[in-house]
């Protein structure tokens, strides 16, 4: 009777599975670049390098944010794709900050080179912080529930963008802040196609830095 009964209740939870999703929603950007742009056609080709710094951090949990490698898949192409806000750089170096770096002196040197070998830095810092407390307490929701009831689980993502010239003076800063809301509930697979968590994050990441780097080239920063 006991294990008839422990197999109704794990077919339930099968079934739940199966018919449970999340929709993920983006919000509006907060600081975005409300001119239109204008292109710096005129201006003399540069070299910059690009320094990429990718955070996450737990709020409640994490004493400090953590460095990822990539924050999100097909980020090289999203870079890319904003590249061509920009009219007058003629070449360009990357560089990714990995926590791991603080044991490897060639990436760091590799590092120093590249900064004194550009003729401007822009420094992209992406922050993406949690709170503990929140999805804990919507984690356990949706059990109790069998995620019947609607958790909202809310990411913040703030990018921040420092640009230098080439004896390292800070020249510009730049701030954007977006959020995604990611809510679970039993048949919001409905909503899913329409509201897919990898979609809407790309989104971000495409509105952040084309706008970010719209309104470099319209104040004529790279000059």
């Amino acid at each position: 009777m006991r294990k008839s009964r422990l197999l109704q209740l794990s077919a339930v939870f099968i079934l739940i599975s199966l018919f449970s999703s999340c929709a993920t929603f983006k919000s509006d950007m907060i600081g975005k670049y409300d001119q239109s742009g204008e292109k710096n056609y005129n201006a003399q080709a540069v070299e910059v390098l690009f320094l990429f710094s990718h955070y996450r951090q737990t709020k409640g949990f994490d004493a400090i944010p953590m460095l990822d490698r990539r924050p999100i898949s097909g980020f090289n192409d999203i870079f890319i794709d904003a590249m061509n806000e920009f009219s007058n750089i003629d070449n360009y170096s990357t560089f990714t900050d990995l926590s791991s770096d603080v044991d490897k002196p060639k990436r760091r040197k590799e590092k120093d080179s590249l900064m004194h070998s550009n003729d401007y830095i822009i420094k992209v810092k992406f922050l993406k912080e949690k709170s503990f407390a929140k999805h804990f307490f919507a984690t356990i929701g949706s059990v109790i529930s069998a995620t019947i009831l609607p958790m909202p689980y809310k990411y913040d993502y703030t990018a921040t963008i420092d640009v230098f010239n080439s004896e390292q003076k800070l020249i510009k800063s730049y701030t954007r802040k977006m959020y995604l809301k990611k809510w679970w509930q039993t048949f919001m697979l409905f909503l899913y196609p329409f509201n897919h968590e990898k979609r809407k994050k790309e989104l971000l990441y495409v509105e952040i830095l084309h706008d970010m780097f719209k309104q470099i080239e319209s104040e004529k920063i790279l000059k």
